[in-house]
């Protein structure tokens, strides 16, 4: 599944929530939940809205009174406040001076699904590293204002439990408005876009349709920020199946246009994943050692193939200076992540220096499956290729048995069971 962001009106937090909960609607009773246990003083909900000329959703949030609340599930309560396309905290309340690491510590401590804790978490980790290089601090002595507050909060924890709950293999977003004028917040009135606005959204395609105010709110632009580091935008010109749409609405009333962000849902076709493969940027990191022992240095590259934004290092011996053996040493990284993958061969190798691009690359649509051998279960790799799919049965899961021939007669009959049931679940059509 892809997920294309169209912002008509612009993004903010609660616009992505309402966006994505009209186009997945079975989604609202976990998002609710979600911000439940992040914030148990705060209600929510998901509300049908028409500005006249389109309808979908709007994402509201309130703080009830002790009076009020019922404790014992999620729940719905009216919202009074706007605080979706603003964030100068004029008319919502409670938008107190929170520093960083207790925001951290809180969702750190709230009994959310870890993966869930780790989205918002690493959402408000970009808030907090713009705010350091806006105000010229450290990342640990940052204290936020109107992003501080409850409200932004729950837009974070519900983008953070959608992002999770959809597992979209990738997401992209239209040209962003600018916006103009200024904003008033606690630092006083900040051009718009807002200075950590424009941090987070560097490299992203923007416009200027002449509509002022302030069209990204810095929960929208950290939402976007960590979309795009985590997940690659699909692959420009392959076809895909548009398979929903949404529509989430902000607060305030833009003129002209409705202040909205769209979805729209696809699904890819295996016609293309087989055929054209899947395009991708990588990052390409190159080196040579000559002074770090074998037996280290290949510890030291096992690290590496471990590293959750490497996808693969080869090694060839080589010739260096003085005609002395070295070892060439290649990394494959994930292109929107190779800062951490060269630290990575600095911290694991001896070299002093290396050299890394970006290249383009294809990949072919892959499927792990585990069968079931005589009682002896095989991983199988199954790869969708132009002319059929194809399978290899994992060697370490043969070793126990003993004869070249029985060895690979095991893995031939384990390559067979996997392709028939893959091809019985269809996706070799």
């Amino acid at each position: 599944m892809q997920i294309h962001l169209d912002a008509l009106g612009g993004v903010a937090g609660d616009m992505f929530a309402a966006a994505l909960l009209d186009a997945f609607p079975e989604q609202e009773a976990g998002v609710l939940a979600s911000i439940w246990a992040a914030l148990p003083d705060v209600a929510c909900e998901c509300i049908p809205h028409n500005d006249g000329i389109l309808s979908g959703r709007r994402f509201v949030v309130s703080k009830p009174s002790p009076g009020d609340r019922e404790r014992e599930r999620p729940h719905s309560h009216p919202h009074h406040h706007g605080h979706a396309h603003r964030h100068d905290g004029s008319d919502a309340p409670d938008h107190a001076h929170r520093p960083w690491s207790g925001i951290r510590d809180d969702l750190g401590n709230a009994p959310l699904a870890p993966a869930i804790r780790d989205h918002a978490i690493g959402i408000f980790t970009h808030l907090a590293q713009a705010e350091a290089r806006v105000h010229g601090i450290d990342v640990e002595s940052v204290a936020f204002h109107e992003v501080g507050a409850w409200d932004s909060i729950a837009d974070i924890v519900a983008a953070a439990h959608l992002i999770d709950a959809l597992d979209a293999s990738a997401w992209d977003v239209s040209a962003l408005p600018l916006g103009s004028g200024r904003v008033r917040t606690q630092h006083g009135p900040l051009p718009v876009p807002a200075p950590a606005t424009s941090l987070l959204l560097a490299g992203f395609a923007t416009l200027d349709d002449g509509i002022p105010g302030e069209r990204v709110t810095p929960t929208g632009a950290a939402i976007l920020r960590y979309l795009r580091e985590r997940a690659p935008p699909a692959a420009r010109g392959a076809p895909r199946i548009l398979a929903g749409t949404g529509i989430g609405f902000g607060t305030r009333v833009l003129p002209g246009i409705s202040n909205c962000l769209r979805v729209l849902v696809y699904t890819e076709t295996r016609t293309v994943m087989r055929t054209a493969g899947e395009h991708r940027e990588l990052g390409v990191i190159e080196f040579e050692v000559d002074d770090q022992s074998a037996e280290d240095l290949a510890m030291g590259l096992d690290r590496l193939r471990t590293h959750p934004d490497i996808f693969d290092v080869v090694q060839m011996p080589a010739f260096g200076k003085k005609g002395r053996m070295t070892t060439h040493v290649r990394a494959l990284a994930r292109a929107s992540a190779i800062e951490g993958a060269i630290a990575a061969c600095f911290t694991e190798t001896t070299t002093i220096g290396l050299r890394h691009h970006i290249v383009s690359g294809a990949a072919l649509q892959r499927h792990a499956a585990t069968v079931s051998v005589d009682g002896r279960e095989v991983r199988v790799k199954v790869v969708g290729r132009p002319g059929g799919a194809t399978a290899k049965a994992e060697a370490d899961d043969a070793l126990a048995t003993e004869g070249h021939a029985a060895r690979a007669a095991l893995r031939r009959e384990a390559e067979a069971i996997a392709l028939r049931e893959y091809r019985e679940r269809g996706d070799d059509a």
